[in-house]
């Protein structure tokens, strides 16, 4: 028996035969995994994006169609796959950049942390961060607390250098003016 190519099981599938897609499981599972591993550096999202990928074969949704005139078989679902990994990287990214308030605590603010003494003025320091609009609040937290300098938060965030460099410096200046108007710390 002559073993079905990656097209006729393509084909298969498209009429809900799993059977077929079984059988593309067994041929790509590895390959896909250790793709998805290689760009995500993490076993079980590795193992997500593979079966998401197969979803995606057997739902007919989001991977788009394989057109055997425009490659491998096997180039188009590693296509899919990278597309996957990336959406995952992209989500990881966010969430990175949302602001966790342990980090905050427990970290050193260079140029702001030597004036913070207390635990009353730190509050009072996480109490101003927090009156921040959300993005500038993401810009110190990668800024100070992740020592990220300001072109690396571009690339992470996906924003101009500029802007994070207004964006912090608006920050710091609504910083000090709230913790001045408080009764905090001075920079002068």
């Amino acid at each position: 028996m002559n073993r079905p190519t990656d097209l006729e099981l393509y084909e298969r599938i498209g009429d809900k035969d799993k059977a077929a897609l079984e059988l593309l499981y067994e041929r790509y599972e590895k390959l896909l995994y250790s793709f998805a591993y290689r760009l995500l550096k993490d076993q079980q999202g590795a193992e997500e994006v593979m079966q998401d990928v197969f979803v995606k074969l057997w739902k007919g949704k989001g991977a788009g169609r394989y057109v055997s005139e425009r490659g491998k078989f096997s180039s188009w679902l590693l296509t899919i796959t990278r597309n996957a990994s990336i959406d995952v990287i992209r989500k990881k990214k966010v969430q990175e950049v949302e602001w966790d308030n342990r980090d905050s605590l427990n970290e050193k603010m260079p140029g702001v942390e030597e004036e913070i003494q207390d635990k009353e003025e730190r509050d009072q320091l996480r109490k101003a961060i927090d009156t921040l609009p959300d993005e500038q609040q993401r810009m110190i937290c990668l800024f100070y607390f992740q020592g990220l300098s300001q072109r690396e938060i571009a690339e992470k965030c996906n924003i101009p250098l500029g802007t994070v460099k207004g964006r912090v410096r608006l920050a710091l200046k609504k910083l000090r003016e709230h913790l001045e108007e408080k009764g905090g710390t001075s920079h002068e």
